[in-house]
């Protein structure tokens, strides 16, 4: 984790448990169990996705905050129940059963929630401002985070960025890939999934991709942002905010060489 001046950068991939890591990421012989243990170890961060898929139950957070280090931090995938719906404003049930599963078990742990739309899913600006309003602030006295991660073209609006800013939810910018790259800040803190990694590449990227993603978060940690991003509604602030960024997708088997090049890149 670097700091920059009170931003800090957290750095990791989605998951720990991928069959394909061990023996290339994971050492041999490693016993699973420990997987999350050592990944925490080389990462500062790690989005969890099968919260996307199915409830986890409180324990697991407890656990999987016990095997890691302090300044770790995991990110949530929200539930597909509360995004995945034709009418996002009936979502209240569906929002309240997730954030009271056991999260809050996490603790200082606990970093932002990535609630993931479907690219087939348009903006409607009275009914997303309506599903920005069903998203706590808090539970059990943990303070929560939110960021959206939408992939219908549509989204690149000054109305979709000027509402997100209004509630303090974070646009997730999704970096190297086919969806539309939203890099404008919107909230106290930066959420930037990358997915370009590749099978040649040793470390993912080349050297000369991993210095621009390193730029990009220390720009924004900041309090700026990456000159060599388009914005869709540029506004002016100096405030110095955490950043989390994850290597996605791509060649997976790369993402966690890619990670740790840009921990060390910025000084983690």
């Amino acid at each position: 984790m670097a700091t920059n001046a009170a931003g800090k950068i957290h750095i990791g991939i989605g998951g720990w448990v991928f069959e394909p890591w061990r023996g290339v990421f994971y050492p041999d012989k490693l016993s699973q169990k420990r997987e999350l243990e050592y990944a925490a170890s080389k990462l500062t961060s790690i989005e969890i996705n099968g919260t996307y898929y199915g409830s986890q139950k409180p324990e697991s957070f407890a656990r999987w905050r016990a095997e890691t280090p302090d300044d770790f931090v995991f990110a949530l995938k929200g539930s597909r129940f509360c995004t995945n719906r034709r009418i996002l404003a009936e979502a209240g049930p569906s929002v309240e059963k997730f954030v009271t599963s056991g999260l809050s078990e996490l603790k200082e742990k606990l970093g932002p929630i990535n609630w993931q739309f479907m690219a087939t899913k348009a903006f409607d600006p009275a009914d997303f401002e309506a599903f920005l309003k069903l998203l706590p602030k808090d539970v059990d006295g943990v303070t929560l985070r939110h960021a959206v991660e939408v992939r219908h073209p549509s989204f690149r609006s000054p109305d979709f960025v000027g509402l997100l800013r209004e509630y303090g939810v974070a646009a997730i910018t999704s970096g190297d890939s086919d969806f539309p790259e939203i890099a404008d800040v919107t909230a106290p803190f930066v959420y930037a999934r990358i997915m370009g990694t590749k099978e040649a590449e040793p470390n993912g990227y080349p050297a000369k991709q991993l210095d621009t993603w390193t730029g990009r978060a220390q720009a924004w940690a900041k309090g700026g942002a990456p000159e060599d991003l388009e914005l869709v509604a540029p506004a002016a602030s100096k405030m110095p905010r955490d950043v989390f960024l994850y290597v996605i997708s791509g060649d997976k088997v790369r993402n966690p060489a890619a990670a740790m090049a840009l921990i060390e890149r910025v000084g983690g």
